[in-house]
């Protein structure tokens, strides 16, 4: 998913008796501060209230303390703190922050949920259509003519993607919003350089906000790109966005039943910016 822009706290959030026993603690206001910057932190990582480094690291004492610029027994006696709480749940050297619904942008993220929902929808009766079409091709007027009209609304949605990339209006944070709520085994897109932006453009001229999305849910389905390769190696969207790539990941190449891959991907050493 994408990363959470803002987080919501209440105005009566200092009225909390939880809140008012932490700042009764020795360093209390402090541990109430890491409190905060946990709930931003849970925001940026986006998994359901999880906090850590990547999605095989978790976040030691010693590293939160660099990260957030405390003492170390500081954090350890937040955390410790927390967790007698229920704040924070432990599990396996993980931490996550139950209900985390109450803090996060719903709304965003509902929204690209329903795009998805809709993008599907869209996809499943674009595939009826053309099934029917192909039946009754060479009996059905009616539908050659329907077929045609199809053909046409496409041609016209190209010439319009066309213009929005030639005016610079190209989504790429909605590209990134995809990728980020598709491919959740893959590491997380957390900024949009400009060769990104530039790779993002560059596709748009050749296919669909449907085809990247398509290019992501193949690569989410593929274990060979998700990493179980004697290489240990595993796609990036850097290499996805490579046209190479993103051509060979359309035409099946990755899918579980086809990968016998006898040479390394392209750009597999590449990690991208």
């Amino acid at each position: 998913m994408a990363e959470v822009k803002w987080i919501k706290i209440t105005t009566d959030m200092f009225d909390n008796r939880k809140i008012k026993h932490l700042r009764k603690l020795p360093d209390g206001n402090n541990i109430v501060l890491i409190w905060v910057m946990l709930l931003t932190m849970a925001g940026r990582c986006n998994s359901n209230g999880m906090v850590f480094l990547t999605q095989n690291i978790p976040y030691t004492p010693k590293m939160l303390a660099d990260e957030l610029d405390f003492e170390e027994n500081t954090v350890k006696l937040a955390l410790q703190s927390l967790e007698q709480l229920e704040m924070i749940v432990m599990d396996n050297g993980f931490f996550s922050i139950p209900g985390w619904e109450e803090h996060q942008n719903a709304e965003a993220l509902e929204k690209i949920r329903e795009q998805n929902r809709i993008r599907k929808q869209k996809q499943r009766e674009k595939q009826k259509i053309e099934c029917v079409t192909e039946m009754s091709r060479d009996t059905s007027v009616t539908n050659l003519g329907s077929h045609a009209t199809d053909k046409d609304k496409e041609e016209d949605k190209d010439i319009d993607k066309e213009r929005d990339i030639r005016g610079n209006r190209v989504d790429y944070q909605q590209i990134a919003d995809m990728y980020n709520a598709t491919c959740v085994s893959f590491p997380r897109l957390t900024r949009l350089s400009e060769k990104r932006k530039r790779a993002i453009k560059a596709r748009l001229r050749k296919y669909s906000i449907d085809d990247i999305q398509r290019v992501f849910e193949i690569a989410e389905e593929s274990d060979f790109l998700k990493g179980e390769n004697n290489r240990n190696w595993s796609a990036t969207f850097d290499w996805m966005m490579n046209d190479t790539n993103m051509a060979k990941i359309l035409d099946g190449n990755y899918k579980n039943k086809n990968i016998k891959p006898t040479k390394p991907p392209v750009g597999e050493c590449g990690t991208g910016e």
